[in-house]
């Protein structure tokens, strides 16, 4: 098995002494970061898989920040992307915002206002990728169910008696409670309750 990718704050900016001095910042408080000297060396080592967040200013030469931002959400990344913005980008940043940005700074900073926001997003990261796995791991438990099990499990949820689901399956009361032993046992819950806010996360 693969190990899982080492959540990062990803510093994306052309000035190379910002970057250094960002990634020295991070690193004085426990920090894993790394440094990319321009948004298209970001967006080529990306993958769905890159955990962490990303600290993106907003001007640079080349692609700006801006464009790198709609670049991940054109592949739906889940990254949290923090901008470091100039007086005059503000308005720019707010708009970034409302499309989903984590955050934005206005420089000059202060430097551990800027590590309390990322170590936010590094966690606001973490959050959505446990989320995301638990989603995930209810997915596979609900294949693993037959036909059968699926419609007694429907009828469970909309609320009705084993006697009733009896009725419309027309199959007898016990076959009806071994299923639904077998749904609560492949689903891992203890009742109909459980299994109505288990399937709420999907």
């Amino acid at each position: 098995m693969k190990p899982a990718p080492v959540p990062l704050a990803h510093i994306v900016d052309d000035d190379e002494a910002i970057r250094d001095a960002l990634a020295w910042l991070f690193k004085s408080r426990g920090v894993a970061s790394t440094a990319w000297p321009s948004a298209e060396a970001f967006l080529e080592a990306w993958t769905p898989g890159c955990r962490g967040c990303v600290v993106l200013d907003i001007r640079m030469s080349g692609m700006s920040g801006l464009e790198c931002f709609e670049a991940l959400l054109a592949r739906e990344s889940q990254l949290p992307v923090i901008f470091m913005t100039g007086h005059g980008d503000v308005p720019m940043a707010v708009a970034a915002l409302k499309k989903g940005a984590f955050d934005f700074l206005e420089k000059p900073f202060d430097d551990n206002a800027l590590v309390d926001v990322v170590i936010k997003a590094l966690a606001a990261d973490a959050q959505s990728h446990v989320a995301a796995e638990s989603r995930e791991s209810v997915a596979t438990r609900l294949a693993h169910l037959t036909p059968r099990e699926r419609e007694v499990m429907e009828l469970i949820l909309a609320g009705k008696f084993n006697k009733v689901i009896a009725d419309a399956l027309n199959i007898s009361m016990r076959t009806v409670e071994v299923h639904r032993a077998r749904v609560f046992e492949k689903m891992g819950v203890r009742s109909a309750v459980e299994l109505a806010q288990l399937l709420t996360q999907l």
